[in-house]
């Protein structure tokens, strides 16, 4: 299946589980309403698909300033990451920052068997709401997770990639789409590092 197939169907398995997006999801791509139910992952059983990534971990944090402003411009900190099993396919990750007292922000992931996709919801400390969920998954140690979100006002797609899922350096990516999926603008990466007796005090270099 090429990328502009697996975008439009997991797209359409998000008009599925958010009806009240479907006329602004038809509006903005035009193959999103032609496309069919996702088919990628009959043969998946996925619900164990994070499990490696289970424990704590510390991690470098860079992200865009201003994004889709022409800007290079980087923040970059170093902070911990943990996760933590809630059942057989669900998943909880706090963050911390190095600079600042307890979680600033979290991510909770379900795992959906009957459809074989993840639902991946956000939150942070600043205001405390749960966006829209991402939703994909995992296939060769790499996770793509898809949502349709706004950013500074405008309804754009979002996409959250893990890969090197089951390494010791897991990296964590996350992107905007202002043109359908067309092109992506990075806007954060998180690199992680297990925690271990003998480094338990290392940070990935951030790259």
């Amino acid at each position: 299946m090429t990328l502009g197939k697996h975008l439009t169907a997991l797209l359409f398995s998000t008009l599925v589980v958010i009806p009240c997006s479907t006329v602004v999801f038809a509006q903005t791509s035009s193959e999103v309403a032609k496309a069919g139910p996702p088919t990628a992952s009959a043969d998946h059983d996925g619900r164990h698909d994070l499990d490696s990534f289970a424990g704590t971990w510390k991690c470098h944090t860079k992200y865009r300033s201003h994004p889709f402003a022409g800007s290079d411009t980087w923040i970059e900190f170093d902070g911990t990451e943990t996760f933590q099993k809630l059942w057989d396919g669900a998943m909880l990750e706090l963050s911390e920052r190095a600079d600042a007292k307890g979680p600033v922000g979290l991510m909770l992931y379900t795992y959906n068997p009957q459809s074989h996709q993840w639902y991946v919801y956000f939150a942070n400390s600043k205001d405390g709401k749960l966006g829209p969920p991402n939703v994909g998954e995992v296939r060769n140690a790499r996770g793509e997770f898809f949502a349709q979100d706004t950013l500074n006002g405008k309804l754009l797609l979002n996409r959250y990639i893990w890969s090197q899922i089951a390494s010791s350096s897991p990296r964590y990516e996350e992107s905007w789409s202002s043109d359908g999926g067309g092109t992506w603008e990075l806007v954060r990466i998180v690199d992680l590092a297990r925690v271990r007796a003998d480094t338990g005090n290392a940070h990935p270099t951030g790259k």
